[in-house]
């Protein structure tokens, strides 16, 4: 149970993570040339593997109870943040995310700007794609090793379900050479926020000394509490936006 969780929840963060990527990596490839941006590619996945590769091991000299309360906090905080996007974003408060609009921007921009050569690169582009794959995948990768946490081949579940969702997004943006504009996202950060939400709550918990009943069995109670709690909210916000003004 924990694993198909710890995958989905890995899998669906990647995914949400890597699309919006691609759309930075597309408007830029597109519009002024595939070297450049391939290696700005290249250069920020070296990055963040040795970035996973340094400090994943390095966890494993943590008790595990300090690293389960200190990475449960962590995930906590992340999740919650997402959470509240997404329920703001399903009560109408916050616009929806729009891949195609993004797509758009960054197609201009990429237009406008000038031409500077170094060392044979187009730097608009290398730093553009650099930058755009470096920072969404800092937050795959935090939730890679903040997985590690676990300590029960957890880091190959979530390691692995961050490249099924690399190979699935690539895949289909080759294809198609647009922005997944189709894809659902808000609802997925929903899904991603209460997951890792959870996985905080659980891990952070256990890290105090919390037993929990059932032990891993405890995970979808948690999980449906917080999908109820978020429901609610998001009815609860939307009844207080379209309410007339002065009731």
């Amino acid at each position: 149970m924990r694993i198909a969780f710890l995958f989905a929840a890995a899998f669906l963060a990647s995914a949400v993570e890597m699309v919006e990527a691609l759309t930075i990596v597309l408007a830029v490839g597109i519009t002024r040339g595939w070297r450049s941006t391939l290696i700005g590619v290249g250069a920020a996945g070296v990055t963040l593997a040795a970035f996973v590769g340094a400090l994943g091991p390095a966890l494993t000299f943590v008790p595990i109870n300090a690293l389960r309360l200190v990475v449960g906090g962590l995930l906590l905080a992340f999740g919650l943040q997402w959470l509240k996007k997404a329920i703001l974003r399903a009560a109408g408060y916050v616009p929806l995310h729009d891949e195609a609009g993004i797509y758009a921007h960054e197609r201009a921009e990429a237009e406008s700007a000038g031409r500077e050569e170094r060392a044979g690169l187009d730097w608009y582009s290398f730093t553009i794609a650099f930058k755009g794959v470096l920072l969404e995948g800092l937050e795959v990768a935090f939730i890679v090793i903040s997985f590690a946490a676990d300590r029960g081949g957890s880091v190959a579940i979530s390691a692995g379900a961050a490249a099924a969702a690399l190979l699935l997004v690539t895949t289909v943006g080759v294809l198609v050479r647009a922005p997944l504009s189709r894809v659902p996202e808000n609802t997925l950060k929903f899904a991603v926020g209460l997951m890792l939400t959870t996985f905080g709550t659980f891990w952070g918990a256990e890290g105090a000394g919390v037993d929990w009943p059932g032990s891993d069995a405890a995970i979808p109670v948690v999980l449906g509490a917080y999908v109820l709690v978020s429901l609610a909210l998001v009815q609860l916000l939307r009844r207080q936006r379209l309410a007339p003004a002065g009731t």
